[in-house]
This record gives C-alpha cells, structure tokens and sequence, in this order.
C-alpha cells in the first residue's frame, strides 16, 4: 500500500493575488485523483502535524526560523519573489511536516510516500527566495538520520529550477546523494546549478548537476535521465530516495522553457519506482513546482499512475492540435548529448558511467 500525506490547510500556501504560485492546487490534485479513483483504492491517507521548531532547526539557522515567525506575524517579503503574508510560518510548517509523515510512513510498511505540498528546494540554513520558507527535503532527511538511523539519501530533484538551497546544506555531504536535471541558469532563475559544480570536500561527486537548454523536449531528457540517474542510484544504494517532482518542465509553464510533454511525467515516475524498488523500497515523491494549474494536476495524475503503474495516464495528444505538435521537434540533441558525455566525464573519478 502507499500513503497520501494530506491537510486542507496545505490550500492556505497562497502568497499573493495574482502571485504565480496558486493556493489551491493541492486540493485540485486531491479531486481529481478521486475522480478518476486512485486515492480511495491505491493510497492511505494521513492527516500531518506541523514541524516543530526542534525540527525545523535541524536544518536552518535559528535567526532565520525567527526571522520567518516574525514575517509571519506582520506580513512582508522573504525576498522579492517571495510574499510572507501573514500565517506563513504555520503553513510552511505544516507543508514540512508532511514531508517528514511521509517519509516516517515508510519505515511502517509503506513503500511509497506522497505529500502534494513538498519540495521547497530554495530554502537554504540561513537564506531563502523563490516561493520557499523551509527546505522540507532537508527537514526529513535530518529526522530520518536521527530518528530512524538512515546513513544514505538519494535526491532525485527534476524541478525546472535548480534546487540550490538543498545544494548548499549538501554540497559536502557523502551520504546525500543530490542530483538536479534543470534549465540551465543562466536563463532561468536561481542562476546556479552548473555543469561543474559535484559537490565540495568528502561529498565530491555526490551534487550531480545537468542544467538543460530552453526547449529541451522529452526525448532528449528521458535519454539524459536513463544515461545519468539509474547508473548513479544502483551504485549509491540509498535507503530512501526522495523524489522532488517539480511539473514546471511542462512545455505550458508560464515561468520556464522545457519542453516536456504529459505523458513524460508517466515514465519519469515509473523510473523512479523501478530504482526504489532495485534499491530500497521506500520513495518519498514531493509534488514540487508547476505554474499553469490545469496542467500541473494532469502531470500529478500521470506521476501518480506511474508511481502505480497504471497505464490509464493521460497523453499530451489527447488535449493538443496537431498545430501544437512542435512541441515534439528537437533541436538540441546533440548539444544535450554534449551535456551528458561532459557530465561522465567530470564524475568518472567517482561512479562508473
């Protein structure tokens, strides 16, 4: 059986009118999951708790847990893409909490864990902007590690935007495993996330990077992705893998340049079951970015029927014209084989690829 983590507070995640990141695309993704009967028949569902302030230290300077209570309390601005209205640090609290009753789930029989507010990759110890107040990957790994002893974490962060707040708290960390597939930074916020950059110290190798071009489509990303992550996870053998399963790669996203397609999101989790399955048996999937609504809960819905391995996913064909079909060129091909020989190349010393 598999978990859903879920709380209707999780739709109160809502930064500003006219704000791109929308409020109430949790409990839209809840709908149609029981719409189209997969919650009900495949998931047991959990209500969580808020991180405790114990918890949230695990991760982040204790001046910025404080600086995030007091912006909670007045209102105000994290950074300048970041909104804090009031109420933020109980919501963002509770989305943590998710992820960690999540990931607990799996140390009582689950094998697959779901929170639909997770992911806040940006959120670093002491800093923080694009839409994140706490970094809840960081969170649950930290609590894993104490409370359930785990000593190896796979990252599995497919984002369009680079997860550079997970980066920083885990750059020189052996026992994490972080690797990010996103648009290049340098068109696309936050700017990091190079080729280049495998970690630093005892946890060289273990930051894997492959920033993408703008328009890269489907099947040069799923080429990227059988070349680079499975070898890495069958090498690593983590207890956990947590999955950050950001959906604003979509070609739809108003705030990014790839170029996937519905049914990518489909055979993207379906991978990543396969490799917890070979590995660990235990996949925490955090349902992370996606800023066009209707198409964000179609790629959770796919992401889900892949988790299952239900062939009922729905495919970009069904809902696009032919005209729309230009979607499907690729014109980066070998510019994106480039990245991936580069790539094996800067982490040979370290994994065979």
């Amino acid at each position: 059986m598999n978990a859903f983590v879920y709380h209707e507070d999780y739709n109160k995640y809502d930064l500003a009118p006219g704000h791109p990141l929308i409020g109430d695309k949790p409990r839209r993704t809840l709908r149609f999951l029981k719409e189209k009967n997969l919650l009900d028949d495949y998931f047991d569902v959990f209500t969580p708790m808020k991180a405790g302030i114990k918890d949230l230290l695990r991760v982040h300077a204790e001046s910025y847990v404080d600086h995030i209570i007091e912006l909670s309390r007045k209102g105000g601005f994290l950074s300048s893409d970041t909104p804090a209205p009031k109420g933020i640090y109980e919501i963002a609290s509770l989305a943590a909490g998710g992820s960690i009753l999540g990931g607990c789930k799996l140390f009582e029989g689950y094998e697959c864990s779901v929170n639909p507010l997770g992911g806040f990759h940006h959120a670093s110890r002491d800093h923080s902007s694009g839409f994140c107040f706490f970094n809840d990957i960081a969170i649950t790994i930290e609590y894993l590690r104490e409370k359930h002893n785990v000593k190896r974490f796979a990252v599995i962060d497919l984002d369009v935007h680079h997860g550079n707040g997970t980066q920083d708290i885990y750059a020189s960390d052996p026992t994490v495993l972080n690797i990010s597939f996103h648009q290049d930074g340098r068109t696309l916020y936050p700017g990091t996330g190079s080729l280049d950059m495998i970690g630093e110290g005892e946890g060289k190798g273990y930051t894997v990077n492959l920033p993408l071009p703008p328009g890269t489509v489907s099947a040069d990303y799923m080429h990227a992705f059988d070349e680079i992550i499975p070898p890495l996870i069958l090498q690593f053998k983590p207890e956990i893998i947590i999955y950050q399963s950001g959906v604003d790669t979509h070609h739809s996203d108003p705030l990014a340049g790839l170029k996937l397609i519905y049914q990518t999101y489909y055979h993207l989790a379906r991978r990543i079951k396969n490799l917890s399955d070979e590995t660990c048996r235990r996949l925490l999937v955090l349902l992370g970015g996606g800023y066009s609504t209707e198409a964000s809960v179609i790629c959770y819905y796919n992401i889900i029927c892949g988790l299952l391995d239900l062939d009922v996913f729905i495919k970009e064909e069904e809902i696009l014209s032919d005209y729309e079909y230009e979607i499907y060129k690729n014109p980066y091909g070998s510019e994106i084989e480039t990245l991936i020989q580069g790539l094996k190349g800067l982490l040979k010393p370290y994994w065979k690829l």
